[in-house]
């Protein structure tokens, strides 16, 4: 049989920072190299709902303030509905920064103002009044999405906004080296069904390739049931990480 997935790239033309693309071309390349086809849509602003019928991964990169409140206005209503269920329902995803934030209930901004977001998960972000004191860096924080054992995922945080998670939320991981969330409570990023939502830029798929083979497996079971995938050669992605590993003085 031959398999297929179709990646959902929300607003691709706003939220795009940091390398966030790299994480598409990884979904692509890893699906290509198991001779699994992988169809990438598009979703800029105004896009129809019905556009992410049959879409099986979930996207969204990073932001500055500004695209943020563009991409709020127009996500807002039926479309985000349609993500929620989606989510609920077990759909893939990942969302990075901004995109992460967006999932929670508001973002304060720094002079006080609240932007509402889309309340699908229970957290929220405040901006401090300091505009200058940002997190920065590169991270490594132990996961446990693999449910079976620790894996060390390595990336490169940029970010103004403190994010707190509701107690019954789970966070990708506990951070070994860097900030995470808010720089207080060792936590970074969250995990929710087969969600993810962390502040890893760089971009984060390619020097995690368990992370990205997560989310190509979970869809494919949604779609086709009992899958296993393909072991590939990751020798160039694990020099990779070893590289930043070494300059974090950590062992993977």
């Amino acid at each position: 049989m031959k398999y297929q997935i179709t990646v959902a790239w929300l607003y691709p033309d706003l939220m795009n920072t940091y390398g966030d693309r790299g994480n598409i071309i990884c979904i692509k390349k890893r699906c290509e190299w198991r001779d699994i086809t992988c169809k990438i849509k598009e979703l800029n602003t105004d896009f129809d709902k019905r556009e992410l019928e049959n879409c099986d991964i979930l996207f969204m990169g990073g932001a500055q303030d500004r695209q943020q409140q563009i991409v709020t206005k127009d996500i807002k209503g039926e479309k985000s509905n349609i993500i929620k269920e989606m989510i609920i329902n077990g759909t893939p995803g990942l969302f990075i920064c901004g995109a992460y934030q967006f999932l929670g209930n508001y973002y304060k901004e720094s002079d006080g103002a609240i932007i509402d977001c889309l309340k699908i998960l229970d957290l929220y972000t405040e901006s401090p009044k300091e505009s200058n004191n940002r997190l920065i860096g590169d991270i490594a924080i132990k996961s446990y999405f693999l449910k079976d054992k620790p894996y060390t995922l390595i990336g490169f945080e940029n970010h103004g906004g403190r994010t707190y998670l509701g107690k019954n939320l789970k966070p990708l991981g506990k951070v070994v080296s860097g900030y995470g969330n808010n720089g207080e409570d060792s936590t970074e990023g969250i995990i929710y069904k087969n969600i993810i939502g962390t502040y890893s830029h760089g971009p984060v798929l390619p020097k995690n390739p368990k992370l990205a083979d997560f989310l190509i497996e979970a869809s494919l079971k949604i779609k086709y049931k009992n899958i296993k995938l393909k072991e590939i050669n990751d020798i160039l992605e694990t020099k990779a990480r070893e590289a930043i590993a070494n300059r974090l003085d950590l062992e993977l």
